[in-house]
């Protein structure tokens, strides 16, 4: 067995979550073939949330199970905090997101998505005084570089140059949403219990959803998703592998490293969805995105190893 350090830890689950993100990614991509945007998003979240919710029964019941802090551990500062953050890194990243992939489509929203790391980056040095190094930004350089090698720039057809322009800019808005929201909460993540935060800000994100889905004049179709339906065999995996297990893996990455680094190792998923969506979707491995993948995983090992750089 071996005896990792926190950080080590911590660079681990971020590479665990970047990989069970990439592999959610894709049965999502399946799902969203029959099942819109919003009522996607907001079926993970609840499935999630039920997951967390029966997780933190059973260290109720459990006491081999039971978290080292008791469950009134937190403040109402820290828990409006953490509200404040599953909002902005839930409900509204999500939805700027979601409104970028509309008027861009997948191709050129990848790209935009290349802004996470810098975005993440920004803000471990804005609001949580971290020191950037040069491992830092040469593995984010890499990575960037190989998303970037393995993406078409090339506009979606029946596509407006306003609408192009628009979903950037969402695009570029979820992503500083996303930053500023892990970095908004990163003094509690580093305290606190990673299952009590995790749920914490996934409840005020879900909850978020659920009220704005109801004023949408789409509400019906959007609550429709719960009802048994084939595509759930898609969706429900999915959401075990996007929501609760990934988010796990990503907010103790962030709780246990640096943000830097855990960003950096985040941004890695988008290289690891072409990989099985090569492998699952029958989408061909093009010799751009082997290049590619080669680039982010020598910027995973920079980033991993290269502290003395």
């Amino acid at each position: 067995m071996w005896d990792l350090t926190p950080d080590a830890q911590g660079k681990l689950c971020a590479l665990l979550a970047a990989m069970s993100w990439a592999l959610a990614l894709v049965l999502f991509k399946q799902s969203g073939e029959s099942v819109p945007p919003l009522a996607l998003n907001l079926f993970k979240n609840v499935v999630g949330l039920a997951l967390f919710g029966l997780t933190l029964l059973a260290t109720a019941l459990l006491p081999a199970l039971k978290p080292d802090a008791p469950v009134d551990f937190m403040s109402p500062p820290e828990l409006l905090v953490l509200a404040v953050s599953g909002l902005m890194g839930i409900a509204v990243a999500d939805t700027l997101f979601f409104a970028s992939l509309n008027r861009t489509g997948v191709q050129l929203n990848q790209v935009v998505d290349c802004l996470y790391t810098p975005s993440m980056l920004l803000f471990a040095w804005l609001l949580a005084g971290e020191d950037i190094t040069r491992a830092h930004w040469l593995g984010s350089a890499l990575i960037v570089a190989g998303i970037l090698v393995a993406t078409s720039v090339k506009p979606p057809p029946n596509r407006t140059r306003g609408q192009i322009g628009a979903g950037i800019l969402f695009g570029a808005g979820a992503m500083l949403a996303m930053a500023y929201s892990i970095a908004l909460a990163k003094p509690i993540l580093d305290a606190r219990p990673v299952l009590w935060t995790t749920a914490t800000r996934l409840t005020a994100g879900t909850c978020a959803l659920a009220l704005w889905s109801l004023v949408t004049s789409s509400r019906r179709a959007t609550w429709a998703v719960f009802r048994p339906a084939p595509v759930w065999r898609r969706s429900i995996p999915a959401a075990v592998l996007g929501v609760y297990l990934s988010m796990l893996l990503w907010i103790s990455g962030f709780a246990w490293t640096t943000m830097a680094s855990a960003a950096i190792l985040n941004q890695t998923s988008i290289v690891f969805a072409l990989a099985l969506a090569a492998v699952l979707l029958r989408e061909r491995l093009s010799r751009r995105k082997i290049v590619a993948i080669g680039l982010a995983s020598g910027g995973v090992v920079v980033a991993t190893f290269g502290s003395g750089l």
